[in-house]
Parts: structure tokens; C-alpha cells; sequence
């Protein structure tokens, strides 16, 4: 039985590069057309040539927005509309992330964080789920990171944005049960670095693609929420069983660093704290 994505129109932000670009590649041979949004959609011509030349009755229209820039979101609605097109799936791949202490951070970059990470997901939410509801076919696939189920010094903004997510969609996803709207929360772990790291990494990071592929197969199977990677989606069903103290012990073990006495000065970031924050790069 076909999908909301088979055919349809998918709209993607974050397409510039990770995972969200991953994304547009695997679902070009089955979508009528790619709506790919981003700040920078000269970075995305190239993309966009690759595909229409492997797929020659694939759309792809780009549409510049600055993702962190709320007031830019009903401009890309309006050139839908201009084109006559209605979305049928919404993949959420954008995000921002910094680290730091949070009382050291300028608002400046923590508003950035809030804007980039909640307000503009949720409002393309808003904007697009009520004609899903109203023609009875849609879908939300959401990326985020695991950054928000851990209890992380440094990573405080980008811990409450994914964190928040998770009960918007949850609650949203009852909203609509029957409606025939998939909505589905793909929670992204460590991935493979384009480049190699002289860190160790976690023995359980997968690559993009797989990722993607993962994520996708969980929204056309309805699942609610898909951990893609079997040693992240382990290390992520077991952590909440953890007592809160031991959370918190983690947490400062992972932001210390391995082999670093409490006290110490905090290093520069390690593989174990931030694999999951690399999960959901900064890709708007």
C-alpha cells in the first residue's frame, strides 16, 4: 500500500548536507516532487541537477529561508502556494546546536538555538498539518538527536529543544491517531564523520544513509518512534530505566571526558559527549 511519500510531495528542511540531504536522495525515485528549504540554496543547485538528471520526472524546487528567522516561514508558504503545490510529508532535518556553559552563551545564539530547533518546526507543523488532516493522507518525519534523553553539562539548550520535541510530538501524534497523518520521531545517534577523527568513536555509529534508511522505513511501517542504529537504539531503551543519580553521573562523566578528574578544565569536546549532539548537526 503506498505511503504519503510514494508520489507525493515531500518537503525538506535542513537539506544542505547530513542527514537531510540523505534524505532528498532516497526519496527522490519515489516522490512526484522535492521541496528542499534552506539559507543557502545555491549550495543545493548541485543537488538538484544530480537528481533531476537520475530521475527526469522528479520536481525539485528551492526555496531560500533562514531557518532560525521565524518570520521567513509564511514566505515559503506563500511561494507553494504560487506554484500550487500542497505538501503531503514534512521532514523536520534541520538543527542547531552549540556548546558551552549556558550562563557564558550570548541570547543572541541561544534564541538562534530556540528559533531554529522549536518555533520554526512547530510552526510549519501548524501551517501544514491541518490540510493533511482535511484531505485525510499526510505525514511528519521528524529528526532529531538523542542529545535530548541525556542529562548533558555544555549542551543545556539543545538538550530542552530535542527534549521539548519529544513531547510535542508524542502528544501531537495522539491528536491525530485514525486521521490517516503518520507522524514519526526518528531519534539520530552518533554517525560517521565525513572525515576521519583522530577520537576514538562510539563503536555504534552508523552512517547517514543507513540512518536515513532506518527512519524512513519506520514512518512507512506508522512507528511511532524509530532509534536507527541497533547499539544506539539499546543504549537509548535502556537509559531511562537508569535512576536519576546515575543519569547525572553520566552526564558529567561524558562532558568531563574519560580519564579526567572532576575539578579538571573541561577539554575540548569528547567522542562520548558529543557523538549524539553530531547526530543533529547544524544544517539549516
Amino acid at each position: 500500500m503506498p505511503t504519503p511519500i510514494d508520489f507525493g510531495t515531500v518537503l525538506i528542511t535542513g537539506a544542505c548536507s547530513g542527514v537531510g540531504r540523505e534524505v532528498a536522495r532516497q526519496l527522490a525515485h519515489r516522490v512526484r516532487t522535492l521541496v528542499l528549504v534552506a539559507s543557502e540554496v545555491r549550495q543545493l543547485e548541485a543537488l538538484r541537477e544530480a537528481l533531476e538528471g537520475d530521475y527526469p520526472t522528479l520536481g525539485v524546487l528551492l526555496l531560500p529561508c533562514d531557518l532560525s528567522q521565524p518570520d521567513q516561514v509564511d514566505g515559503v508558504l506563500e511561494e507553494l502556494a504560487r506554484h500550487l503545490i500542497h505538501v503531503d510529508v514534512l521532514v523536520n532535518a534541520v538543527a542547531a546546536g552549540q556548546r558551552g556553559p549556558y550562563a557564558e552563551q550570548r541570547w543572541a545564539d541561544i534564541d538562534r538555538m530556540l528559533q531554529t530547533n522549536v518555533v520554526v518546526p512547530l510552526m510549519l507543523t501548524h501551517r501544514l498539518l491541518g490540510p493533511m488532516l482535511a484531505r485525510g493522507r499526510g505525514g511528519i518525519l521528524h529528526l532529531g538527536s538523542g542529545v535530548g534523553r541525556l542529562f548533558l553539562p555544555g549542551f543545556v539548550t539543545p538538550a530542552a529543544t530535542h527534549r521539548f520535541l519529544d513531547g510535542f510530538l508524542e502528544s501531537l501524534r495522539l491528536e491525530v491517531e485514525g486521521s490517516g497523518v503518520v507522524i514519526t520521531q526518528a531519534v539520530v545517534g552518533p554517525l560517521e564523520e565525513a572525515e576521519s577523527s583522530p577520537e576514538p568513536q562510539p563503536f555504534f555509529q552508523i552512517s547517514a544513509a543507513r540512518c536515513v534508511r532506518e527512519a524512513v522505513a519506520g514512518f512507512d511501517h506508522g512507528a511511532q518512534l524509530v532509534y536507527p542504529g541497533w547499539g544506539h537504539r539499546w543504549a537509548m531503551t535502556l537509559l531511562p530505566l537508569l535512576p536519576r543519580p546515575v543519569r547525572r553521573a553520566l552526564g558529567r562523566w561524558a562532558a568531563r571526558g574519560p580519564g579526567v578528574p572532576a575539578g579538571a578544565a573541561q577539554p575540548e569536546l569528547p567522542a562520548s559527549a558529543g557523538a549524539l549532539l553530531r547526530g543533529a548537526p547544524v544544517r539549516t
